[in-house]
């Protein structure tokens, strides 16, 4: 059976940036470091940075005063951002910055005096975070039946956003029904939807004509490794979703010719190697070359941990 590997896959700019600010404030200030939720959603990287020394927490108040914590890549609510001032912690901020466009966003439409409709999925942090950046209202929509059902103020004060993790087709479709129910609707100047996800999603799109079966790597509480799975089922693969190797269905690939590989954007490589292995003994195909493309993006730490002792 032939193995072929999704390029871009794996680690973002934002996740890799998330990652770091946890290991550097670690470095610098000794553990425990406090993480408001898991800094990415992958569980091999939290249970790596638990055993260097990070305490991941839900909420703020299983934080010690004096305490130093570092926001997720997902994003927190004002409320979350007044609270940590309130106690005076030492706040370091992780969430990542394609995020926290769609918050300046937010903020912009708020004072233009719109509503604000976000396409995302209920509960997701990203979209708590978020939808917590205004105070001059918002609604949450998850598909087109959400759209026909809504009530807004005033139709002509509108605009939306998204959340960044979403399937660019289902949310294209959503975008296509407010536009035509609320045919004033502001929307973003550039997609919300980040670079990653979007790239992602067009090499799955393009591994699954290829390949009868797909495995994602990621974790079950990750949304964009999610919706790589549900593209490359819409594609017309047979798709799974695997946290590590052990996982991996020997049934899965019976009766198929050629099995494709790829990534959520914070699983690490380590685990593509690992479950492209574990393939490769079960099918006794050939292993792939691992060469991953560079997407040419980056973003800096904070500057209070780019210090030098």
């Amino acid at each position: 059976m032939d193995i072929l590997l999704a390029n871009p896959r794996g680690f973002c700019a934002g996740v890799e940036r998330a990652i770091a600010i946890v290991e550097r404030a670690l470095e610098l200030f000794g553990a425990p470091i406090y993480v408001r939720h898991e800094v990415v959603h992958n569980r091999f990287v939290v249970d790596s940075l638990k055993a260097k020394g990070a305490v991941f927490v839900e909420e703020l108040d299983e934080v010690p005063d004096g305490a130093t914590v570092i926001f997720s890549a997902h994003g927190v609510s004002r409320a979350v951002r007044a609270e940590a001032d309130r106690r005076g912690l030492k706040v370091f901020d992780a969430t990542c910055p394609l995020v926290t466009k769609v918050h300046l966003e937010v903020e912009r439409h708020c004072k233009q005096g719109r509503e604000i409709v976000m396409i995302g999925h209920k509960g997701h942090p990203e979209v708590e975070g978020t939808m917590g950046q205004s105070d001059c209202g918002m609604y949450l929509v998850e598909n087109a039946a959400d759209v026909v059902a809504l009530q807004v103020r005033d139709p002509e004060k509108l605009a939306y956003v998204t959340q960044t993790t979403l399937s660019v087709d289902d949310a294209s479709t959503i975008v296509a029904a407010l536009k035509q129910r609320f045919p004033a609707i502001v929307g973003p100047k550039k997609d919300d939807i980040c670079y990653a996800t979007q790239n992602r999603q067009d090499a799955i799109k393009q591994l699954a004509g290829r390949c009868e079966v797909i495995v994602v790597v990621g974790s079950k509480n990750s949304s964009n490794s999610n919706r790589l799975r549900e593209v490359a089922e819409q594609t017309g693969a047979r798709a799974y979703l695997v946290d590590r190797a052990g996982e991996i269905d020997p049934a899965w690939f019976a009766d198929g010719r050629s099995v494709g590989v790829s990534a959520g954007a914070s699983a690490p490589e380590s685990l593509v190697v690992e479950v492209v292995r574990a393939i490769a003994s079960i099918t006794g195909g050939g292993m792939p070359e691992t060469v991953r493309d560079e997407e040419g993006v980056s973003f800096p730490l904070p500057p209070a941990l780019t210090r030098q002792d």
